[in-house]
């Protein structure tokens, strides 16, 4: 079964850090485009970013300059580096990827079950 395992939320003060980490598991062969994406309370989801296979990134508005997406595509894994974090970053967080090119299944499209970052003030 090919899934997306996220970890690394947790509860932070302001101006604190944490480290998202997103790993794809089972028979890949190659993963497209990888993401975060965040949904707070009341809100609806949004992009916070992304990073294709060859390292392309794109951000939020919102967190660029204190968030850094990164990828190992040997592990098939995506990390959120996040930093000076904002009580408005509060939110379940998780991980997409696209263009899964599994061994069975073609291509998907996976989720992860996500993670709840609190940062509180």
């Amino acid at each position: 079964q090919v899934k997306l395992v996220e970890s690394g939320g947790g509860l932070v003060q302001a101006g604190g850090s944490l480290r998202l980490s997103c790993a794809a598991s089972g028979r890949i062969h190659s993963i497209n485009g990888m993401g975060w994406y965040r949904q707070a309370p009341g809100k609806q989801r949004e992009l916070v970013a992304g990073i294709s296979m060859s390292g392309y990134t794109n951000y939020a508005n919102s967190v660029k300059g204190r968030f850094t997406i990164s990828r190992d595509n040997a592990k098939n894994t995506v990390y959120l580096q996040m930093n000076r974090l904002k009580p408005e970053d509060t939110a379940v967080y998780y991980c997409e990827a696209d263009g899964v090119d599994t061994e069975v299944d073609g291509y998907l499209e996976l989720w992860g079950q996500g993670t709840l970052v609190t940062v509180s003030s």
